[in-house]
């Protein structure tokens, strides 16, 4: 078995049904900057297909990378707001200066709950928002003490694991704050 890890995320692709509008939220909105559009005819699924590929730059280097299908059949085929859901989603990490800059530029542009929410998970602080896409955005600021709570977490990680498994479905995170008892 290797131990070499990759080095870091390259980009995350999703696909979008309008590129402008994609630009707006992620460069003007969110602050990413694009850094490369791709214009090209490529075998995709079996057939040529022309399609736009835009990459939004992350501090890293990495990127998130967005498509778009000259076709609108093509389009249709590859449309990933089938099925949404919470759970599919992508994470950056952020400072807390940034994460308030973003919060505050979303309101500004009208995004509010239910669609841009803030969750104390105890490790971390996140903003949620789901782009013009359905692609759920995570923004996250990691607890102040996150190396010794990742440390902890690395030395149970299987037992933990293992428990799950088992059927024991008890949360192990201590560091998420309690949330009070519902009143009704």
């Amino acid at each position: 078995m290797s131990t070499q890890l990759p080095l870091r995320l390259h980009h995350y692709g999703w696909i979008v049904d309008d590129q402008e509008a994609n630009r707006r939220f992620y460069e003007d909105v969110i602050g990413l900057p694009l850094i490369a559009t791709w214009t090209e005819i490529e075998e995709v699924g079996g057939s040529e297909r022309a399609l736009s590929h835009t990459f939004y730059g992350l501090a890293d280097g990495s990127a998130l990378a967005f498509f778009q299908m000259a076709d609108p059949q093509d389009q249709r085929e590859f449309n990933t707001k089938i099925n949404p859901t919470p759970i599919r989603h992508v994470a950056l990490k952020v400072e807390q200066e940034t994460q308030d800059a973003i919060r505050k530029r979303l309101a500004e542009a009208g995004y509010t709950e239910p669609s841009t929410f803030v969750v104390n998970h105890g490790y971390c602080v996140s903003l949620y928002t789901v782009d013009p896409n359905g692609l759920q955005l995570e923004f996250t600021v990691d607890h102040p003490d996150v190396e010794n709570i990742n440390a902890e977490r690395l030395r149970t990680a299987h037992a933990d694991l293992a428990r799950w498994l088992g059927g024991d479905h008890t949360s192990n995170n201590a560091w998420r704050p309690q949330q009070p008892a519902d009143q009704s």
